[in-house]
């Protein structure tokens, strides 16, 4: 062998145990492949141990939200696949820590300059929009269907239905450059194009567009704000047949200067300038009864100032979100709109409802995300024969609750 071949031959030996070297130094321990093993099993032990641990909760506050209950086991929602949507939100919504999860993301989201965050946009002039997908048309003609067979239940009753878009459909112009939104025009056209033979349906764009340069939305929730509240009053009422009070029949006041809503909460954008919350109040006001039948506590009120200090503070209209509550108004007879009228609403209708009860003696409200009864059989109970239905359009396209109106 010559002494070039030897040099070669001893190159790639040596070359061979450098690799051998390297792949032994890459490779784990046998006790790096143990801890790493031990760890995921731990993990996967210590999670579904928190989910015991932890206190339940049923709202929010980071959020400004309620959180989906553990759904109800039947085998219509097996089929429908509505018990496997609702679990894999509650397992969603009940995340161990998940305030601080949602605070990290929004903190290191803001350092990378982003005008999106939890599906909040940061827009123009303040103002702050909740994503609005394409809906599922499925799900969706579902809940219309279900609504269609309640009209036709009740052929001798008047339903009106408002449907209230939020604020990223009234302001598309406002949004980020580039920000992606499906067209609320066309969801509520669409509805309004299904509904409009079963019962009186009132476009919200028709009610709020005229007003857009007014404010009528929060910029940091996703809630109208009191004066939209008022248009929404005027609008129905007028549907419903009667006058409504005018706008000068009220004093408006601020109630605070502080509120910071849901979209700010989720979204976590700095230097935004916080809400005012205004109320309407009468300068010829009723007296009332409220009773919440989750409860059965009463009061005197349709506000709850308690919640003006804490970071919920749209719930000062009725004292926040329950599943039926009735308002008496002592009215004269000839002051008299209706005598009863149902609203089955989501929480836009928290700030519409002070004033119907300046005009209805008896007010029955329902919220179908948590009333579980016959609303058939509560209308024959309590012999009401108007029906005011109340939602918006990301709540009513988004949820399945109406499908409740076929008990």
């Amino acid at each position: 062998m010559t002494s070039e071949s030897s040099d070669k031959q001893a190159g790639r030996t040596a070359n061979t145990g450098l690799a051998a070297e390297t792949r032994s130094a890459a490779r784990p321990s046998p006790r790096a492949d143990r801890l790493l093993v031990a760890g995921f099993l731990a993990a996967l032990a210590v999670m579904p141990a928190l989910y015991l641990i932890l206190p339940g909760r049923t709202f929010s506050e980071t959020e400004n939200r309620p959180l989906q209950a553990w759904p109800e086991l039947s085998w219509s929602k097996v089929k429908d696949k509505t018990f496997a949507d609702e679990a894999e939100e509650y397992v969603t919504d009940h995340f161990p820590l998940r305030d601080r999860w949602v605070w990290a993301k929004s903190s290191l989201e803001q350092l990378r300059l982003q005008l999106e965050n939890n599906g909040i946009y940061k827009g123009k002039d303040g103002y702050l929009f909740e994503k609005f997908a394409e809906p599922d048309w499925t799900k969706l003609d579902a809940q219309l269907a279900a609504v269609q067979a309640f009209a036709r239940r009740h052929l001798e009753s008047r339903l009106t239905f408002l449907l209230a878009p939020t604020s990223i459909g009234v302001y598309p112009d406002r949004l980020p450059w580039k920000a992606v939104s499906y067209p609320q025009t066309e969801v509520n056209r669409y509805i309004g194009d299904q509904l409009r033979d079963s019962l009186a349906f009132v476009d919200g764009f028709d009610v709020l567009a005229p007003a857009a340069e007014k404010p009528i939305y929060y910029r940091t929730d996703h809630h109208w704000t009191t004066y939209s509240a008022y248009l929404a009053y005027r609008a129905s009422s007028e549907r419903m047949g009667w006058t409504p009070r005018p706008e000068t029949g009220f004093d408006v006041r601020d109630v605070s200067a502080s509120f910071l809503g849901s979209f700010h909460t989720r979204g976590q954008f700095s230097g935004i300038t916080p809400d005012t919350i205004q109320a309407y109040v009468p300068k010829h006001p009723v007296s009332v009864e409220v009773t919440v039948a989750d409860t059965g506590d009463t009061s005197g009120s349709l506000y709850a100032p308690a919640y003006l200090k804490k970071k919920d503070q749209y719930s000062y209209f009725l004292g926040g979100v329950h599943a039926l509550m009735t308002i008496k108004s002592d009215l004269a007879k000839q002051e008299r709109k209706l005598d009863k009228l149902l609203v089955i609403k989501d929480s836009y209708a928290h700030s519409v409802i002070p004033f119907l009860a300046q005009d209805v003696a008896e007010l029955h409200v329902v919220d179908m995300r948590y009333y579980n009864g016959s609303v058939d059989g509560y209308m024959k109970e309590h012999s009401i024969t108007n029906v005011l239905m109340l939602y918006n359009t990301a709540t009513f396209t988004g949820a399945a609750d109406l499908l409740k109106l076929a008990r």
